[in-house]
C-alpha cells in the first residue's frame, strides 16, 4: 500500500498547463472510433488506468491502434466489431462498462464484461433493464444487478425511454444501443447529464437533437444508424483538460487564498458547475473561452478568499464527481454547508458520502450524514492520516485538505485511475512524499 505524505502548503499564484485530459471524452473517442468510417486522430488521449482499460477492450473487438507522440490513430475494423477471444476487462471504469454494454447489446456475437471488485460492485440494473426491454440479451449477477455482464448481441428496437436519474452513462449506452436499429429513438432525463454522447455524435454525423422539456427534463432524439445506411464520419481533435481534474487546484487555491490559472479546460456547462458554487461562496472565477469544436475549450482563473456556507441541493448530475473535493471548502467556510439529493454518491467507487464525512471527522471538522447527502460545520482542518477508501476522487480532495495541516494519505495508488500525475503537479506546490507501507 502506498502512503503519500503531505506537507503544509503557502499560498501562491501559478498557472496549471498539464492537468489530466478529459476522461469522459477519452473514454468515447476508443469506443466511437468502431463506429467510425474511416480513422480517427485525438491528440492529448488520457493515459490514465481507467480510459487505457477501454482503448485495450477496443483494441479487442477490433480498433488498430497507432501512437505517433502524443497523438493516437485510432483505425476502425473493416468488417465490423469484432469478437473477442476473452473477457474484456473494464478495471475500475464504469464508463466504459456501460457504454460497451450499450454498443455490444446490438453486435453479433459473445461478450463478456468485468471489472474489478469497486466496479463490480456498482449498480448495472440502470443499464440492463432499459437493454432488456429493447431486445437486448444481457444477463449479470444477482438478477442481472452487477457485473460481470455476458452479452449476446442481439436484433434491438427503437424505444422511447424515460429515464427516472440523470446519468450519462445511462443515456450514452441507451443511444448506443439505438444507433443500431432501424428508427427513431427517444431518451428522456429529468435533468440535462454530460452530453458528450451528442456533441461528439453530432459532429460524427448522427442526426440527434436535444430539446428541454415543460418540466424541466431533457429530451434525446436520434435516427438509428440501420434507418438512414449512414456510416459515421471520422473525427480529429484534441482532448481539452478535465474540468474535474482542475477543480482539485481551484480548491487548493481556496484553502490557501491564493490564485491559480487552469489552462485549457473543458468547458461544458454540465461540467463547470462545481466552479459555480465556489462563485456563490466568495471566490472570484473568471472563464475566458479559447475554441469550440465539439465542445467549448477555455482558462479558467479563480482567487480564493473568505468563503461563506452554502446549500447545493439541485444539477447534482453536474457536479457529482466534485462534491468531495466542494466538502474541503466547506469544511473551511463560515458557518453551516448542506449537501442534498446526493445518492448517487454512494454508489460510486466508494461511498463517497461515507468516505467524506469520516476523512473531514478524522481532520476535527464537525459533520452530519444523511441518507442522501451531508452538513459540514466550517472550523479548522487538522493533521491527520486519511483513508482513500480506494476512490481516486476521495484520495485527491484530501490530498488538497491537507495543503492547509499537513497529513498523510493511505493506498493512495488509486490517483492513478483518472490523474497520474497529479501528485507531481501537487510537488510544485507543496513537497510531497511517497513510501509503500505492507
Amino acid at each position: 500500500m502506498r502512503i503519500t505524505k503531505i506537507a503544509p502548503a503557502q499560498s501562491f499564484e501559478r498557472e496549471f498547463d498539464g492537468i489530466a485530459t478529459d476522461k469522459s471524452i477519452s473514454h468515447r473517442a476508443a469506443i466511437f472510433a468502431l463506429l467510425s468510417s474511416a480513422p480517427c486522430e485525438v491528440e492529448g488521449y488520457l493515459m490514465g488506468e481507467d480510459t487505457l482499460h477501454t482503448l485495450h477492450i477496443a483494441r479487442e473487438l477490433g480498433l488498430g491502434i497507432e501512437q505517433k507522440g502524443n497523438v493516437l490513430r485510432l483505425i476502425p475494423p473493416r468488417n465490423g466489431i469484432c469478437e473477442p477471444h476473452k473477457v474484456l476487462d473494464c478495471g475500475n471504469a464504469g464508463t466504459g462498462m456501460r457504454l460497451f454494454a450499450g454498443l455490444l447489446s446490438g453486435v453479433k456475437g459473445h461478450f463478456v464484461l468485468t471489472g474489478d471488485e469497486y466496479l463490480n460492485a456498482r449498480p448495472m440494473k440502470r443499464i440492463t433493464e432499459p437493454l432488456s426491454a429493447i431486445g437486448a440479451c444481457i444477463n449479470g449477477r444477482e438478477n442481472n444487478a452487477y457485473a460481470p455482464l455476458s452479452i449476446v448481441g442481439a436484433q434491438l428496437q427503437p424505444f422511447d425511454y424515460k429515464s427516472t436519474i440523470a446519468s450519462a452513462q445511462v443515456k450514452s449506452a441507451m443511444i448506443l444501443a439505438g444507433l443500431q436499429t432501424a428508427g427513431q429513438s427517444r431518451f428522456y432525463e429529468p435533468l440535462l447529464s454530460r452530453n458528450h454522447t451528442e456533441n461528439m455524435l453530432r459532429g460524427m454525423g448522427v442526426h440527434i437533437q436535444e430539446r428541454e422539456c415543460e418540466d424541466g427534463g431533457y429530451e434525446v432524439v436520434f435516427e438509428g444508424l440501420k434507418e438512414t445506411n449512414k456510416q459515421l464520419e471520422a473525427f480529429k481533435f484534441q482532448v481539452p483538460a478535465d474540468p474535474s481534474s482542475a477543480f482539485y487546484f481551484a480548491v487548493a487555491a481556496c484553502v490557501l487564498g491564493a490564485k491559480v490559472k487552469l489552462k485549457n479546460v473543458l468547458l461544458n456547462k454540465t461540467r463547470i458547475e462545481a466552479f459555480k458554487i465556489l462563485e456563490s461562496m466568495g471566490a472570484k472565477v473568471a472563464y475566458h473561452h479559447l475554441s469550440s469544436l465539439y465542445e467549448e475549450v477555455g482558462d479558467i482563473e479563480v482567487q480564493g478568499g473568505s468563503l461563506k456556507a452554502v446549500r447545493v441541493d439541485s444539477r447534482i448530475a453536474w457536479l457529482i464527481d466534485e462534491i468531495p473535493a466542494l466538502s474541503i471548502c466547506f469544511a473551511l467556510a463560515k458557518g453551516k454547508s448542506e449537501v442534498y439529493n446526493a445518492k448517487e454518491l454512494r454508489v460510486k467507487e466508494s461511498d463517497r458520502i461515507h468516505a467524506t464525512i469520516t476523512n473531514l471527522r478524522v481532520m476535527g471538522i464537525r459533520c452530519e450524514e444523511f441518507d442522501d447527502g451531508f452538513s459540514v460545520y466550517g472550523g479548522e482542518l487538522k493533521r491527520a492520516r486519511v483513508s482513500s477508501f480506494g476512490d481516486h476522487r476521495i484520495a485527491m480532495s484530501f490530498a488538497i485538505a491537507q495543503l492547509a495541516c499537513g497529513g498523510e494519505i493511505e493506498d493512495s495508488e488509486c490517483i492513478d485511475v483518472s490523474f497520474p500525475h497529479f501528485l507531481t503537479l501537487l510537488s510544485q506546490i507543496t513537497a510531497v512524499e511517497n513510501a509503500n507501507e505492507s
